[in-house]
C-alpha cells in the first residue's frame, strides 16, 4: 500500500522543466524545443525567531517568555505565533513540489513540543486549504545554549529517508564556559541520493561583528570538519550546510573558514557554493538592520552537487521566501520582516528573519 502511495506521489511531483541540460536547469535558461522530466526536491531554513512555550522551565533565561515576564508571553500569544509560522510554511509550496520541500531546517526553538504543535498546525493549515497534509517528522536534540534555543529538522517521509543523526559541540578552547547550539547532522536519502544535511544556529554579534568573528569561523571550521568526516566515509554523498550563521556570505566565517565560494564553477568536488552570496549582492536579504540587509539564513551546497559534477541529485536555484504577508507593511520598518515583537510590542507576526529555499532535480530516467 505505501509503495502505491508513493509511487502516486512522484507522479505529482515529476515536473517537465524546459531544459537542454542540467546546467541549464541551473542557470533557469530554458529552451521551449526540448523537455526534460526531472523529480524536484526542495530543502528550506527558517529562523522561527523565539519559539518558546509559555513555562518558565530556564529559571532568568525563560522567564522573558512567560505569562509574568516583561513579553506576558501567554496562551493566545503562543498560539497565533504557532498559527502564523504554520501559515508560513505551508506556503513554501511551489508548482514543482506542491507537497512542500522534503527538508524545513528550523532555528530558535526551546524544545520538541513547540516543534510537534508546529507540524500539527502545518497541517491543519493545509487541510483548511483543502490540501494534504505533509505529516513532517521531527528532528530534535536539547541543546547546551544558554538562553534553552536549539535548531532541529523537519522532514517529509514520502521524500525523505532518515539513516542516521548525530550533534556536534562547538568548543572554543580559551573559553570553557562558552556555550552554543550544538550543530545537528542529519544523514539519509531523498530520491535514492545520499545526502547529509548539517543545521546551524552559529554564535551571535554580541559585543560587535568583528570582535565575534571569531567565534562564527570556528563554528564554519566545525562545520567543514563535519562534512569532511561525512565523505571519509562516503566520498560520493550531497552535503548541505545551513542555518542562521549571523554573518553574511562574503564574511570570513562563509567565505575564508568555510570556503564556501561565490562561483559555482569555482567549487571544487568537495568544496563548498554558496548561492545566496549573488541573491544579496542583488538587494534581497533575510533581516533588516538600520536600513541595511543581510543574507544570515543561508543554505549552501557541496562542490559535488553542482551540475555537471554528477549525474544525479543536482543543485537547480536559490530563493529568499519574502512572501507579501511577512513583511511589515507601513512605517519606519516598511518592507521589513514582521516579527513577533517591536520594541516590547506584540506585532503578531511571524518572525524577524524571511525563509530560504534551494532546489534540487534528479531527471528521470
Amino acid at each position: 500500500m505505501r509503495r502505491l502511495l508513493l509511487t502516486s506521489i512522484l507522479a505529482i511531483i515529476v515536473t517537465a522543466i524546459a531544459v537542454t541540460t542540467p546546467q541549464a536547469a541551473a542557470d533557469n535558461n530554458a529552451d521551449t524545443s526540448s523537455a526534460r522530466q526531472y523529480l524536484v526536491a526542495g530543502v528550506a531554513f527558517y529562523n522561527l525567531e523565539n519559539l518558546f512555550d509559555t513555562i518558565n522551565s530556564n529559571g532568568t533565561y525563560d522567564l522573558e517568555f512567560s505569562p509574568e515576564g516583561a513579553r506576558m508571553w501567554n496562551s493566545d500569544k503562543y498560539w497565533k505565533k504557532i498559527g502564523n509560522l504554520a501559515k508560513a510554511i505551508s506556503s513554501f509550496d511551489t508548482p514543482e513540489t506542491p507537497l512542500g520541500p522534503a527538508i524545513i531546517g528550523i532555528s530558535e526553538i526551546e524544545n520538541r513540543n513547540v516543534i510537534e504543535d508546529l507540524v500539527h498546525a502545518i497541517d491543519d493549515t493545509l487541510a483548511a486549504r483543502g490540501k494534504q497534509p505533509w505529516n513532517l517528522q521531527i528532528v530534535h536534540h536539547d541543546s547546551p545554549d544558554r538562553r534553552g534555543v536549539d535548531v532541529g529538522l523537519l522532514y517529509n517521509p514520502l521524500f525523505f529517508t532518515l539513516e542516521n543523526v548525530n550533534n556536534h559541540r562547538l568548543v572554543i578552547p580559551d573559553q570553557p564556559d562558552f556555550l552554543t547550539r550544538d550543530q545537528l547532522v542529519v544523514s539519509g536519502k531523498i530520491f535514492e541520493a545520499p545526502m547529509s544535511f548539517i543545521v546551524n544556529h552559529w554564535p551571535s554579534r554580541l559585543g560587535g561583528q568583528k570582535e565575534s568573528s571569531p567565534l562564527r569561523e570556528a563554528a564554519a571550521t566545525l562545520s567543514k570538519a563535519i562534512a569532511d568526516s561525512l565523505w571519509s566515509v562516503n566520498p560520493g554523498q550531497g552535503i548541505v550546510i545551513m542555518g542562521d550563521l549571523n554573518d553574511d556570505p562574503s564574511d570570513k566565517s562563509c567565505a575564508v573558514a568555510l570556503g564556501a565560494v561565490r562561483e559555482r564553477e569555482q567549487a571544487t568536488h568537495h568544496g563548498f557554493y554558496n548561492p545566496f552570496w549573488w541573491i544579496l549582492d542583488n538587494g534581497v536579504g533575510t533581516l533588516c538592520y538600520k536600513g541595511e540587509w543581510n543574507l544570515f539564513d543561508q543554505i549552501i551546497v557541496s562542490g559535488n552537487l553542482i551540475p555537471g559534477t554528477s549525474d544525479g541529485m543536482q543543485y537547480w536555484k536559490a530563493t529568499v521566501h519574502n512572501f507579501p504577508f511577512l513583511r511589515t507593511k507601513s512605517g519606519i520598518y516598511k518592507n521589513y520582516p514582521l516579527r513577533t515583537f517591536s520594541r516590547g510590542q506584540f506585532l503578531n507576526g511571524y518572525s524577524d528573519h524571511f525563509p530560504t529555499e534551494i532546489f534540487f532535480v534528479k531527471e528521470v530516467e
